[in-house]
């Protein structure tokens, strides 16, 4: 847990896995590999600058791998490591959740919204 500065190496993985970017990037590299622009493309709404930020995390912490190819112009393509793949099925596993009980959670919204009105 937090020690005041610090946070538990475990939650910051979560917080790396979960984020709103992080999970659409394990996600979307689960089919296969992209380059930065593809990806970019592939997930929508997102800044170069946030899914530079978002990859190096993943990248850092052993998920993602960043195969760049000595040529002109440069190529790099991302892919998941074998650690990254576990974590996106883990993932892809809830966003299926999430799909299939939207209505349930739409209607608990709405129960809840108008209870407070």
């Amino acid at each position: 847990m937090a020690d005041g500065n610090t946070m538990c190496p475990q939650r910051v993985a979560m917080e790396h896995v979960t984020s709103r970017w992080g999970t659409l990037v394990l996600i979307a590299l689960l089919d296969r590999s992209y380059r930065f622009s593809e990806l970019r493309r592939e997930i929508g709404k997102v800044s170069e600058k946030m899914l530079t930020q978002t990859l190096q995390t993943l990248e850092r912490d052993g998920l993602v791998h960043r195969d760049a190819k000595p040529v002109i112009p440069p190529h790099v393509d991302y892919s998941l490591t074998d650690l990254g793949r576990e974590a996106a099925e883990q993932v892809r596993g809830l966003a299926q959740w999430t799909e299939r009980r939207m209505a349930a959670i739409q209607t608990a919204r709405e129960k809840y919204d108008a209870a407070k009105a």
